[in-house]
């Protein structure tokens, strides 16, 4: 795999993210050349930030919402492979900005295919979009690829008619040759970096920082946890076998989970992390009348089977590397280095 990427021209999408930072680095690593498209990070404690990857890669703010900017990068960056990662990825804030959410999500991505049908241009593409693009009845069931898209929210609404949308363009545009489109369906991700609002590792890392009690909202919800580097392991399979002459099987949806015993709650997962740093966490019940989803589970037995991905970090692993990462920064160690041996010692694990 790390021959595949050698020198490959990829273009990430939110590469200020918190993903997309784990990924360019990962790429970096692996000796690829590393286009961005995104906006700026939202303050200095971003992982983009304090990997210094603006200086490391060739790196562009560009809004997805401006579809003649984003054209221009494409020619620009010229990919062979694109991860369109860029997103308003937060339930809570999606309520309170939908426009935005609607406009981002949906229309964003689809000026990127636009752009890929207009360019011509001949790449693979991965469009992530998220676990919650399934239509959430509260069963308790594992969600497979071919079951019914919803969302209530303006998150999950946007992002379920975005995977709509890549279906549209690939059956209408991309049948006959130019890009090749499939779309990624990943869990809740965690690992070092992310300092976003409302999430709950990044929420209880500044409770611990500040030694202050971290009120949960909802100890019991279940959700698909996994370390960040497992589905970008699984994006970056994806895109690889995007590349190959036979890429029909692989044009279409994929779900990126965790294995079936590491769907776990909240409340597990403050568990284990409170073991790797110890600090003080209360129930209160959420002020908040915002519905969130209780019960979330990934069937990803396809990715299994058409691509060989399956998690290599158990539940248990992927806590304590978080929040292993978060505490030796805090203790100020370097935090590229951090993440890189990180890096190295998830591809090192088979």
């Amino acid at each position: 795999m790390t021959d595949f990427w050698s020198r490959q021209r990829v273009l990430i999408t939110g590469h200020t993210g918190f993903k997309g930072a784990w990924l360019s680095e990962q790429l970096l690593m692996k000796g690829a050349n590393v286009f961005g498209a995104a906006l700026p990070p939202e303050g200095p404690d971003d992982l983009f930030e304090r990997l210094d990857l603006g200086n490391r890669l060739d790196h562009r703010i560009v809004d997805i919402r401006d579809y003649a900017a984003l054209r221009a990068r494409l020619v620009e960056a010229q990919p062979d492979v694109i991860i369109h990662m860029a997103a308003c990825s937060l339930v809570r804030r999606s309520y309170r900005d939908p426009l935005e959410t609607w406009r981002t999500n949906l229309l964003g991505s689809v000026n990127l295919m636009e752009a890929l049908r207009e360019t011509g241009a001949m790449c693979a593409v991965v469009m992530v979009t998220t676990d919650k693009v399934y239509a959430n009845a509260e069963t308790g069931e594992s969600f497979e690829e071919s079951d019914r898209l919803g969302g209530n929210d303006p998150y999950s609404a946007s992002k379920a008619t975005s995977e709509l949308a890549v279906h549209s363009y690939r059956q209408s545009y991309f049948t006959d040759g130019g890009a090749r489109l499939a779309t990624a369906r990943a869990g809740n991700v965690i690992g070092g970096g992310d300092y976003a609002e409302d999430r709950i590792v990044p929420d209880l890392v500044r409770a611990l920082a500040a030694k202050k009690t971290l009120k949960l909202r909802n100890p019991s919800s279940i959700r698909p946890w996994q370390h960040v580097l497992d589905p970008l392991a699984g994006y970056l399979r994806l895109a690889e076998a995007l590349t190959k002459p036979e890429t029909n099987q692989f044009q279409r949806a994929f779900n990126f989970g965790p294995a079936k015993d590491d769907r776990r709650s909240v409340s597990d997962l403050v568990e284990v992390a409170l073991r790797q740093w110890p600090g003080d966490v209360e129930t209160a019940p959420s002020s908040s009348s915002l519905p969130e989803s209780k019960t979330l589970r990934l069937n990803a037995e396809l990715a299994l089977d058409l691509l060989g991905w399956r998690p290599r970090w158990s539940f248990e692993r992927a806590v304590t590397e978080t929040i292993d990462w978060y505490h030796q920064v805090h203790e100020g160690v370097d935090p590229v280095t951090l993440t890189q041996n990180q890096i190295l010692a998830y591809e090192a694990q088979t």
